[in-house]
């Protein structure tokens, strides 16, 4: 049995998983709508920069604590754009387990969802 040959399988069934094809559809929902397509990609890129800081030891601002909510509601209140979100997190938990199948299996140590897992 060849790890690369069962990787591109492995691939495979997550392109035809329910998960993937939601947020296929969802994404490209999204990109059809230049505006919203740039309004999620910049709280993801915010959300992306305050979780970095937090695993930094830095607390975040206030202020912009306050943004992201005020993001999230403005993006969550569009159905399409949290059509999208929700499509993203099932996809991401999906990988995420297996992510934590394929580490158990191997005993490397680490969870990734959270760093060394012993």
């Amino acid at each position: 049995m060849n790890v690369y040959d069962q990787a591109h399988q492995l691939a495979k069934a997550v392109k035809e998983s329910e998960e993937f094809k939601h947020y296929d559809r969802a994404k490209k929902e999204i990109e059809a709508n230049p505006e919203l397509d740039k309004a999620i990609k910049d709280f993801m890129s915010r959300q992306f920069e305050l979780q970095a800081a937090q695993m930094m030891g830095q607390s975040p601002d206030a202020d912009a604590m306050q943004q992201m909510q005020q993001l999230s509601a403005a993006l969550m209140a569009d159905p399409t754009a949290a059509n999208y979100v929700q499509c993203q997190m099932r996809l991401s938990m999906m990988m995420a387990d297996v992510y934590k199948i394929i580490g158990e299996a191997v005993d490397l140590g680490f969870d990734p969802m959270g760093g060394m897992a012993r």
